[in-house]
């Protein structure tokens, strides 16, 4: 079970408890799940209960509970424990991280894409403003990769966004602004809230960590430049055994979660946010996946090198998702 599927199975357990009558309150779009934090246990937990404590009119523990009640026998959890003021704590059968990255590099570019909005029909209005047309665009994009019927169409939905100019140039009707390339104008578009200005363009051409379209964009040519450097060293990936790199881990696990909210929400930079925590953290994790010195290749290595790799596809599919290319090397 992944983190994602989990979150829709808590978030099933929510909807169940309401059909029964056990609690009132409107269902949640979406449960969130992390690794937990301190007092925590087991492999991931969710505050979901003490969010569902007030509108209910119920405590937290209680709502734990009759959550736990609907969770404790589903397929692919062992336990289901309540700790603290009412956090939901979730231990899973088997090997949870080796399922992420298996299922990210079985999935390829299409992993974290779902049926989820299938009963979805979505029409979104045309827009001319260079801006609002590629966040139309994009949110399309992210809607069908959860499997919603999303087109354009006089009379759809429109999306508020605010104007752009980058750098001081307001963008022309094609696109157009200066020498920036599209990769460049789409991030400085996307990446921030629809509302907020779009950022400044220059910075964004530096290949320097403090740009965060090369941060994302240099750890996936990393990723590459590992499964090549391992080939060189006669090994391939594998995950066969656990790596201590669980930021990462939950990081890759949430990459569904992060789609199908940016679709709901028509949020396109919740997927560059997440990008570029994918990006730091691989960075940070690099160092320890090839051999040193006169070591030889072994199950840690492999294993560290499918989760480099996993990161990678992770960071190629969201890109892509975004209109926005992943080069190999930089």
């Amino acid at each position: 079970m992944t983190p994602a599927d989990l979150s829709l199975t808590v978030l099933h357990a929510v909807r169940r408890a309401v059909d029964e009558g056990a609690l009132i309150v409107d269902v949640p779009s979406s449960v969130k799940v992390e690794r937990p934090r301190g007092g925590g246990v087991g492999d991931y937990a969710s505050s979901v209960a003490l969010g569902l404590a007030r509108p209910a009119g119920r405590s937290a523990l209680d709502v734990a509970a009759i959550l736990e009640e609907r969770l404790r026998d589903r397929p692919g959890i062992r336990a289901v424990d309540i700790t603290g003021p009412g956090f939901l704590n979730f231990t899973l059968d088997g090997d949870s991280d080796g399922v992420v990255v298996r299922d990210v590099l079985a999935a390829g570019a299409r992993y974290g894409c779902s049926d989820a909005l299938s009963s979805d029909r979505v029409r979104l209005l045309p827009a001319l403003e260079p801006r609002a047309a590629v966040l139309t665009e994009t949110v399309l994009r992210l809607l069908r990769s959860q499997g919603a019927d999303a087109a354009i169409s006089p009379g759809g939905e429109r999306l508020a966004v605010l104007p752009a100019s980058v750098d001081g140039t307001t963008v022309g009707a094609r696109g157009d602004a200066g020498d920036l390339p599209d990769d460049v104008i789409r991030w400085a578009f996307l990446r921030p809230a629809a509302h907020d200005r779009v950022l400044p363009g220059a910075p964004l051409l530096v290949q320097h960590e403090r740009n965060p379209l090369f941060r994302v964009r240099y750890a996936h040519a990393r990723a590459r430049a590992l499964l090549r450097n391992a080939a060189q060293l006669g090994f391939a990936p594998a995950y066969e055994e656990s790596v201590d790199a669980a930021g990462l881990l939950s990081l890759l696990g949430d990459h569904p979660a992060v789609l199908l909210s940016a679709a709901r929400l028509r949020a396109p930079g919740r997927v560059a946010r997440h990008l570029e925590a994918v990006a730091d953290a691989l960075l940070a994790f690099q160092h320890t996946v090839l051999p040193l010195g006169d070591e030889k290749p072994s199950a840690a290595h492999r294993s560290r090198l499918a989760l480099a790799e996993a990161a990678g596809v992770v960071l190629a599919g969201g890109l892509s998702l975004l209109g926005i290319s992943a080069p190999d090397q930089i």
